[in-house]
């Protein structure tokens, strides 16, 4: 025992700990404690809610057993006496864990009563919450899963005092909760235990993989009343790029907007970046607004709704109107970093209304274009739906406005091998996820691309099995880091959580060529390092892009190499096409 030692105590209170921690303030620190036979499930749903968590910007930490053993507890061996010092250490360091603020998730057999209880008064004498789970799994199913092939050896004597063999596991006489694994996946359990923190006011209510994305059409049953009301208010005539628009609003990718932006929200998109929604940073890097003309202004401005038409179509209603001047030169050099009238966006935003109008929308039926396209113009809902159904337990997104090159390939082959080998995902599906809005007239039609997409599933270089081919409904801006992280934000809300962010991402040449060194607008490695410092993404994985080139000993695109820089030779994604 040792002596001369007092306890220290911190300067920092645990309050002001919570604010600093996490996107989520507040103090959440706890200790999750979860026991049951070895192949039980523990670690499965201890990391599967360490994913939950920390995806929502709320700090965790998963101890394992296995992983503890190989370092700070390697001295021990499975006596009864080491399994009790094993699980009093593993207990002190959940509680400085807990302390910290993070909510730590420990996956231990601890098959005795005795050292879960020790471990539990360790957190009430240092007031902190401390909630037992037990991993209810049969020993005959924990024996058929045996991945690691320990009772197979316990059988042979291989392995003395294996519990659940010959050394006895003493159920939990009052646990906090109790998970059956035998007819659930992961996922179905983690929920259960993320329910047990958001009961106990641990979390706030989180939002859930199945829950739908708030979509802005009118229900069936409003539908035909809403429609006669369209043809009874004043309207204004809407352009394509306005429908495009209107088509990404009311499918959900602009999630939590409910309509074209208000003055409020375009002044935190353009200055922050982000909404603020319920205490929460939502990512929103580009402004969604609809711009119309003085005249139609003066008309419309003391209207409580608007019905917006295309081609004399009524597609929607906007109610509420929020009326506000279109600074477009702010916008734009804000957007763009530039108000040249040589970039395409930027010209489209001068040409257009002198005004901006804001309001909640209530759309009338789905966008179509009835191009032959329409199959793959998935909505952020049903992409969930698909994924689910493949049986996802990861999705990763590319997006790309150009055909698919071999450095794209290789990009896509060795994110899905890492999340496989590194990452120990079990059907990790990719959403192939070209963009089908505008786009500036030389670069390739949506028709052609995705018939090159096609053509590379159907000859089996991605695979088809595990490859979802969506269109994604945004317009294209050009706005490089500026709009990267909107195409990320709108695929987080597809469900993806790994998104591959690529060389030069929404990148153009500058207007005037000889203005930079390279001749092009923004930085090409500017995207990927934005993007992974990114405010309100919680939900998503930036997995950044490796340099490419061509192997010419290999004959074929590989990832660079410095040690035989001789053997590469850098290529532009149009001469690899």
């Amino acid at each position: 025992i040792c002596a001369n030692v007092s306890e220290q105590a911190h300067h920092v209170s645990r309050a002001k700990r919570g604010q600093a921690i996490g996107s989520i303030r507040g103090f959440r620190g706890c200790t999750v404690w979860l026991t049951g036979l070895s192949g039980a499930g523990k670690t499965s749903i201890s990391f599967q809610v360490e994913a939950i968590l920390v995806n929502h910007g709320i700090p965790a930490y998963g101890l394992d057993g296995d992983n503890v053993r190989s370092g700070l507890n390697r001295n021990l061996t499975f006596s009864k006496q080491d399994r009790k010092e094993n699980i009093r250490r593993v207990a002190e360091v959940a509680k400085l864990f807990a302390d910290s603020g993070q909510i730590c998730l420990c996956s231990f057999v601890s098959p005795f009563e005795e050292d879960r209880q020790v471990a539990r008064q360790i957190h009430r004498e240092a007031d902190l919450p401390f909630f037992e789970v037990f991993v209810d799994t049969p020993l005959q199913i924990c024996e058929a899963r045996d991945t690691k092939g320990l009772y197979k050896k316990a059988r042979q004597g291989t392995i003395k005092g294996f519990t659940g063999i010959d050394q006895m596991y003493e159920r939990p006489t009052k646990p906090d909760l109790i998970v059956k694994t035998e007819n659930c996946t992961p996922e179905e359990s983690a929920s259960t235990v993320i329910e047990l923190l958001e009961k106990h006011h641990v979390i706030p209510l989180l939002a859930k993989p199945s829950d739908l994305i708030r979509e802005l059409f009118v229900p069936d049953s409003r539908l035909a009343a809403t429609k006669m009301e369209a043809e009874t208010l004043q309207d204004v005539e809407i352009g394509q790029l306005d429908v495009q628009w209107l088509q990404v609003l009311a499918e959900g990718w602009a999630t939590p907007l409910t309509g074209f932006m208000r003055e409020h929200e375009y002044l935190q998109t353009q200055h922050l970046r982000c909404l603020l929604k319920d205490d929460k940073e939502v990512n929103q890097s580009v402004p969604i607004v609809l711009a119309i003309s003085t005249h139609d202004k003066n008309r419309l401005e003391n209207s409580l709704a608007v019905t917006l038409r295309h081609k004399r179509k009524a597609l929607a209603i906007l109610r509420r109107p929020d009326f506000y001047f279109h600074r477009k030169e702010e916008r734009c050099s804000w957007q763009f970093g530039t108000n040249n009238l040589g970039h395409p966006y930027v010209r489209m935003i001068h040409d257009s209304g002198d005004w901006l109008m804001g309001g909640d929308l209530e759309v009338l039926e789905r966008i179509r274009w009835h191009d032959g396209l329409d199959k793959y113009r998935l909505t952020p809902n049903e992409i969930r739906a698909r994924c689910r159904k493949m049986k996802a337990d990861a999705v990763f997104a590319f997006q790309l406005r150009n055909p698919i090159h071999n450095g794209h390939v290789l990009l896509m082959q060795d994110t899905k091998r890492r999340l496989l080998e590194e990452r120990g995902f079990k059907n990790p599906v990719l959403l192939l996820h070209p963009l089908g809005g505008w786009t500036k007239e030389d670069d390739v039609s949506l028709y052609t691309r995705i018939l090159q997409h096609k053509a590379v599933l159907d000859e089996g270089v991605l695979d088809a099995n595990s490859t979802l081919l969506a269109i994604f409904p945004s317009p294209m801006m050009y706005a490089g880091p500026i709009e990267v992280q909107w195409h990320a934000k709108a695929r987080m809300n597809a469900g993806a959580n790994f998104y591959i962010v690529g060389r030069d991402p929404a990148g153009i040449p500058h207007p005037n060529k000889d203005a930079t060194p390279d001749g092009n607008l923004y930085d090409p490695s500017h995207g990927a390092k934005v993007l992974s410092m990114a405010r309100g993404l919680h939900n998503l994985e930036i997995i950044p892009f490796k340099v490419a080139a061509y192997d010419t000993r290999n004959g074929k695109m590989a990832f660079f190499e410095s040690e035989r820089k001789q053997d590469f030779e850098f290529i532009s994604g149009t001469k690899m096409r």
